[in-house]
């Protein structure tokens, strides 16, 4: 019981110094976009057959380029705790969308259209589905997980501190990370829920971790000069310290 306890105060001591080190703008935008990435999922952005994407996906290479930029100065465990706050905060927020979606009344739509169906569908949109809220979150759970150790395994092997490291670490992980992410939600919500298919399931999924993996070879030099900025300025380095004390200890 001592030893449990032990290790849960050394928990949130970690947690403590690591959202003191984290830099606060961009964990702002990585929880603001698994909020907006879970709302707009119910917007399809392309459906065909074989082929979907919903207007989530237009915010989720932002959580993705957070994750890689965390594990590339922090390393996987720390992502992983800094995904798994951010998984938290969206659940709470969609605690607070379902609540305000069941106060009575009229959304300003109501009075733009006269129609009671502006009410029930801003109502269904903010309120959430419990089983797609189920899935995206164990989906984004295990992908966050995925991506950072993939991540920092590959930055292990590539011992350069350069932009093509960083590249090779950032698109397999992504793609690997996403592909999981899609997979998983799909299988527990489209598999059970809208009654797709295997065949439908993989090739969405391939679909989504290559379309995300474009976005990453947008914008990942970006991610790699902020990182480097962050090495530069010492930014997280009381962090870095206090683990690596841990290790010698």
């Amino acid at each position: 019981m001592n030893k449990l306890k032990k290790v849960i105060i050394n928990e949130i001591d970690d947690y403590k110094i690591l959202l003191k080190n984290v830099p606060v703008l961009t964990m702002i935008f990585f929880v603001l976009s698994v909020i907006y990435m879970n709302i707009f999922a119910g917007k399809e952005l392309i459906n065909m057959k074989y082929i979907a994407l919903d207007c989530g996906f237009l915010l989720s290479w932002v959580s993705f380029l957070c994750m890689d930029m965390f594990t590339k100065r922090f390393g996987a465990k720390p992502a992983i705790k800094l995904s798994l706050l951010a998984i938290v905060i969206n659940l709470f927020s969609c605690g607070v969308f379902y609540i305000f979606s069941k106060v009575g009344n009229n959304w300003s739509a109501f009075y733009k259209y006269n129609d009671e169906i502006a009410n029930l569908s801003l109502n269904d949109t903010f309120g959430g589905t419990w089983y797609v809220l189920l899935g995206s979150t164990i989906a984004m759970t295990i992908a966050s997980v995925v991506n950072a150790i993939i991540n920092q395994a590959i930055g292990n092997k590539l011992k350069k501190n350069n932009f093509f490291t960083y590249a090779m670490r950032s698109y397999i992980s992504t793609v690997l990370g996403q592909f999981v992410d899609n997979f998983v939600f799909a299988m527990i919500v489209s598999v059970t829920f809208f009654g797709w298919s295997i065949t439908q399931v993989i090739m969405c999924s391939i679909t989504g971790a290559i379309a995300e993996l474009l976005a990453e070879v947008i914008f990942s030099s970006l991610g790699f000069k902020v990182c480097r900025k962050w090495e530069k300025n010492g930014i997280g380095q009381q962090y870095i310290d206090y683990i690596n004390n841990k290790k010698i200890a």
